[in-house]
């Protein structure tokens, strides 16, 4: 009986999934590319299918060959439903902080290296090939496309240098999109024999290409907001990872006409940046899992599949075609050169791309490989109506030839390629890290061994002989150990730094699984740790300390809140600031203290105690600062600060209380169904913990506005007025209160902070307890200096008509301000500072002391 219809089509497909299993066991073990082999097994299925329908001896196989040779599958099919896939995961599994230093590099390849291949193949060809210059252009377009799974897989297998990886993968997603965008044009030019316009060609394309970016980064920020609101669904947010690419290259190639594959590696880049941040930790790394597995079938079935077709397209081929397939093969790897060699020196001389050394051109030139997306724009063509069968064969055997001669030449030596220019060995800081860590870290192995075969028992000699093989190597790495030759203090005080951001990164990252925290909050202490490892590779201390304090600085969201909270008095949105600025600031304390323990127990003995100093020393002064932020809310929102600690608190003890029933589940010590209702029990206590807390903006600013001596005697009914009409306002070191020359349209209650005015060699400071230009204000003159906050402050601002009004209607006011000044100020000379003018009298003395700081000469 004869399988037929969808049964055969499922059966076969399943056949196909079952053979690719055996296929990537096999090429590790025979020691060739992934990628050869299964071109290799997806052309002996189509040969051996071909000659089944030919023989009549073996005529019970007709029904299967039949359906490999005609499998329902074209090359729209191959576009649709496994290019999307094969971009977004690519896209998704990229560094793109990393990446993002190479841009020029990266564009130059995948834009500029596809043009000039097109016209390089296209008018090489043009003289031999006895067809248009537009077809053997189209042809061009064709075998312009890498295919990155080939050329990375080699790279992983021998170990190749990530930054060389890197370049690859991020040139391959552009690439295809480069390219499709000039076959389409091309295509559509032979099929309808319409003469292509030059100057239009140029404009569309670069449409294309602009249009799809936005809209691959708009739908993916749609998609992570949505996430966000999702909860802690986490089937419901991989789900929509998944709709993600397939929506978004549809909606762009159908509805817009722009480039679908832009557009899908625009949304997976998005999704790379913004994913770590937005997706709690293990669905993130469920995800990135999911996408590989779904990678392996879709970059193996479509592979295996295009090479099935390779005996259909090679059909007819004479020998002059081998010669048109040499001249393209030797076209292509010329003008790739030409680009490499030829254009990457010049971004390097304009300072555009860092530099790319020798041995990574010669690999990127040679590991120029062609797989299934050729294939697949070759079947396009011959199975358009619209083309001559001319054109067909033409494309077909050219395209296919041109992909077997790079996979089975270049995609067979590319590995030896890289082992000779020794790409796959370390670094020297690498090497020298490497012996470092091996020989600090032995001698802890063999202690905790030396324990553990204690406990347990083992004998003497046993013991002995393990130990001294761990304490051999420990010898071993130790002599030819040179971390403190090969790295100077600059390098390894960077490369400690860049350890500190990533683990700071780990300990946010196991942070995030306790929900409940702020997504928005953990988003951005993320984004900063990210940028202090950037900040620190690429300018070492400088860079980190940077980045650290920046994140310490209050945000564009926070600065537009405050000043809708101090202009049009709304207030809700600065409350929802401050209490997000507050919970960043608790957990980056509580990051800090762990920071400080991983400094003294894993950084010290595998650094030395100078190195660890010095980076202390850099730790602890940004660590001052976050104290002084978090010290000065905790002063005045007291109360908020117990509860969002407790709260806090509370969180990281219901996920220690779940991990400890998952323990007690994995002991066998608790069934599944109590585990369940312990589970259930945790849950209920979490989603009460899950309702934000309400932070009060003006909790207790009578009471701090009574605090001041200016306002001693002030009756309480008016200073709670007074409190109704007063905004607030937090500063961070640096931010400008009062610029030189200006009139004073607000007077500044200092609560908590310092502010600090220089003037003629003089710094007058401003803190708690004064009134920053008060002074100005009453005596009509301008600012003589720039008043700018030196630390953290909690300022209360208070409109200039209603400061004069109550020193108008409280004479009280005044004198006790004249009598504050006189105290902290001293002489005349010192207040004429503040007011600008040599001297004054005695009463200009007094109005001049009006909230004056001290003066430090």
């Amino acid at each position: 009986m004869m399988v037929t219809g969808l049964a055969a089509i499922i059966l076969v497909l399943a056949l196909l999934l079952a053979l690719i299993s055996f296929v990537q066991p096999l090429a590790q073990r025979l020691g060739v590319s992934e990628t050869v082999l299964l071109a290799v097994v997806g052309i002996l299925i189509g040969l051996f299918a071909d000659l089944v329908l030919r023989s009549t001896s073996i005529e019970m196989f007709n029904g299967a060959a039949e359906a490999i040779l005609f499998f329902p599958i074209n090359s729209e099919a191959f576009l649709l439903i496994f290019l999307p896939i094969l971009v977004f995961q690519g896209a998704l599994a990229i560094d793109v902080r990393r990446l993002a230093h190479e841009t020029s590099t990266v564009l130059l390849l995948a834009v500029l290296a596809v043009v000039v291949s097109t016209a390089t193949i296209g008018f090489s060809l043009y003289p031999f090939a006895g067809q248009s210059l537009v077809i053997c252009l189209l042809l061009g377009s064709i075998v312009a496309t890498t295919d990155p799974s080939a050329v990375a897989g080699i790279f992983r297998d021998v170990g190749a240098s990530s930054r060389l990886t890197r370049l690859v993968e991020g040139e391959a997603l552009l690439n295809d999109a480069a390219a499709i965008s000039i076959f389409s044009i091309l295509l559509s030019s032979v099929a309808s024999h319409h003469h292509i316009q030059f100057g239009e060609t140029v404009v569309n394309f670069a449409v294309s290409f602009t249009g799809a970016i936005v809209v691959g980064v708009a739908f993916a920020r749609l998609a992570l907001m949505i996430i966000t609101g999702l909860g802690a669904s986490a089937a419901a947010e991989v789900t929509l990872t998944l709709a993600l690419p397939y929506v978004v290259y549809i909606i762009c190639d159908e509805f817009f006409g722009f480039s679908g594959v832009v557009a899908t590696a625009s949304a997976g880049l998005t999704l790379s940046v913004y994913g770590p941040s937005t997706f709690r930790p293990q669905v993130w790394r469920f995800l990135n899992e999911l996408w590989q597995q779904l990678l392996f079938w879709a970059g193996s079935l479509v592979f295996l599949l295009a090479s099935m077709l390779i005996p259909r397209l090679l059909i007819g081929m004479t020998r002059w075609d081998c010669v048109l397939i040499l001249i393209a093969s030797v076209a292509g790897l010329l003008a790739r050169g030409a680009v490499v060699f030829g254009m990457l020196p010049l971004l390097e001389m304009l300072k555009v791309s860092p530099p790319v050394p020798l041995p990574f051109k010669t690999t990127m030139v040679w590991g120029g490989l062609r797989g299934a997306i050729t294939l697949a724009l070759a079947l396009a063509v011959t199975e358009n109506q619209r083309v001559s069968g001319s054109v067909a064969h033409f494309v077909g055997v050219i395209a296919t030839g041109f992909v077997l001669i790079t996979l089975f030449l270049n995609g067979t030596t590319l590995r030896y390629l890289v082992v000779f220019f020794e790409l796959d060995q370390l670094s020297p800081i690498n090497k020298a890290l490497r012996h470092q860590v091996l020989s600090s870290g032995l001698r802890h192995i063999a202690e905790r061994t030396h324990g553990l075969a204690e406990e347990l028992g083992f004998a003497r000699g046993t013991q002995r002989t393990i130990l001294g093989h761990i304490n051999r190597r420990a010898e071993e790495e130790s002599e030819a150990n040179t971390f403190d030759t090969a790295l100077g203090d600059r390098q390894r005080v960077t490369l400690a730094l860049i350890t500190i951001a990533n683990q700071e990164r780990s300990l946010l990252l196991d942070l995030f699984r306790i929900q409940g925290l702020s997504r928005r909050v953990m988003e951005t202490l993320l984004r900063s740790a990210e940028a202090m490892v950037e900040g620190a590779r690429l300018e070492g201390r400088y860079g980190y300390v940077r980045a650290r304090r920046r994140r310490l600085r209050p945000t564009w969201r926070f600065r537009i809140a405050q000043m809708l909270h101090q202009y049009l008095h709304i207030d809700r949105p600065l409350m929802t600031c401050m209490s997000e600025r507050f919970e960043m600031l608790v957990i980056t304390h509580l990051v800090s203290i762990s920071l400080s323990r991983f400094m003294k127990h894993r950084l010290e003995p595998t650094l030395g105690i100078r190195l660890s100093e010095i980076v202390s020393e850099v730790l602890g002064r940004q660590r001052r600062m976050l104290d002084d932020a978090l010290e000065m809310l905790r002063v005045h929102y007291q109360g908020y600060s117990e509860a969002l600690e407790s709260r806090i608190l509370h969180q990281i003890s219901l996920r220690l209380e779940g991990e400890e029933y998952d323990e007690l589940l994995s002991d066998n010590l608790i069934t599944e169904e109590v585990h369940r209702e312990l589970y259930r029990d945790t849950e209920k206590r979490r989603e009460r913990l899950s309702k934000p807390l309400r932070f009060d903006l003006k909790s207790g600013i009578s009471q701090r506005l009574r605090e001041f001596p200016a306002l001693r005697g002030v009756p309480d009914g008016v200073v709670h007025n007074l409190s109704m009409n007063i905004s607030l306002r937090f500063v961070s070191p640096g931010e400008e209160l009062l610029r030189r020359g200006r009139k004073v349209r607000t007077v500044y209650a200092v609560v908590a902070g310092l502010a600090e005015m220089h003037i003629s060699e003089h710094d007058i400071q401003f803190g708690a307890g004064d009134l920053i230009g008060a002074d100005m204000l009453l005596s009509n003159q301008p600012a003589p200096g720039t008043i700018r906050a030196v630390q953290f402050g909690h300022l209360l601002s208070i409109p200039a008509h209603v400061f004069k009004r109550l020193v108008d209607d409280y004479p009280i006011v005044r004198r006790s301000l004249e009598v504050r000044a006189t105290e902290r100020l001293g002489t005349p000379q010192d207040i004429a500072l503040v007011l600008g003018g040599a001297t004054h009298t005695a009463d200009e003395v007094r109005d001049a002391a009006v909230g004056s700081g001290e003066v430090d000469c």
